[in-house]
């Protein structure tokens, strides 16, 4: 065996379990839902019949479905915007401190730590007492709003959990690529006369362009999939005004009149939503980096 086949076969198998993870409880699930979809299964019966694009057909006139993926879009958009600005911000405002580094990245860090629907259940009691406690006794009375159960509020409280969850893993990405940037280029630019803002604009920005990249990227992909912050906060209430993609699924394969079929059919359009969207950004995104 030659010694290019060796380092091969050592790499396959140090690769191995992580391989065997991926196939049994990611690949083969995700291929066996696209056959589902094609059934009318219930998730219980040993039994289903095959009933070919029946379930896709009867997803173009659900508009409970189509309203969560409104929901959805306008969840990602607003999530993608907010959350990498507050990262990026943060990243630039510690990796500028001469001094508490460390302090401030365990700091914003930590919420990345806690499983979101226990971050998500502490913050239902947050908005749904300690506010209400504070607007009465404190004087805020701004913060009297009925957070959770108003579409026009409940929005925004997703949100900033969603970002609070999420800002510090991003933020951590973006300071490793801020410390991969030469401090020679900036010093240079300050020289030639270039204010803070457009260093950081003209010369940190542009070098950084690989990290904004796997941060927009990784904000769809999780923003799509969406379910334990609203789920924990608004259980998708009040009515259907903050029911994401992945909880209409949810309540379409466990709750009430069981359709898993029908579920993995909605999870395949997802699927197919969510690749088309990726596709067209890191594309966009990777002519960005080529005309840099």
């Amino acid at each position: 065996m030659s010694a290019k086949k060796k380092e091969n076969l050592s790499l396959l198998v140090f690769c191995a379990p992580a391989l065997i993870v991926y196939l049994l409880f990611k690949l083969f699930p995700a291929v066996s839902g696209v056959f589902y979809a094609l059934t009318d299964w219930n998730g219980l019966n040993k039994t289903y019949h095959f009933i070919g694009i029946e379930n896709f057909v009867e997803i173009i006139g659900d508009r409970h479905f189509w309203r969560s993926m409104l929901f959805t879009l306008k969840y990602v958009a607003v999530l993608l915007i907010t959350a990498n600005l507050s990262a990026l911000l943060l990243a630039v405002l510690i990796e500028s401190r001469p001094k508490g580094k460390g302090f401030f990245r365990t700091l914003f860090y930590m919420p990345n730590m806690i499983s979101m629907i226990i971050g998500g259940y502490m913050w239902n009691f947050i908005f749904t007492r300690v506010l209400y406690y504070m607007a009465d006794n404190w004087g805020m009375k701004f913060l009297d709003r009925s957070w959770i159960g108003d579409p026009k509020y409940s929005f925004a409280a997703i949100i900033i959990v969603a970002s609070w969850g999420v800002v510090g893993y991003l933020m951590i990405i973006y300071m490793a690529a801020l410390q991969g940037v030469p401090s020679h280029l900036i010093e240079s630019a300050k020289l030639d006369g270039a204010t803070d803002l457009q260093c950081f604009f003209r010369v940190t920005l542009p070098m950084i362009r690989h990290a904004l990249t796997i941060c927009i990227f990784w904000t769809l992909n999780s923003g799509f999939q969406v379910f334990d912050v609203i789920y924990s906060l608004t259980g998708g209430g009040p009515g259907r005004a903050t029911q994401s993609a992945a909880i209409n699924i949810y309540e379409e394969a466990f709750s009430g009149n069981i359709r898993y079929g029908y579920a993995t059919a909605k999870s395949t359009v997802l699927f197919f939503i969510v690749l088309v969207i990726t596709v067209i950004q890191l594309n966009l995104m990777k002519k960005g980096e080529q005309e840099l």
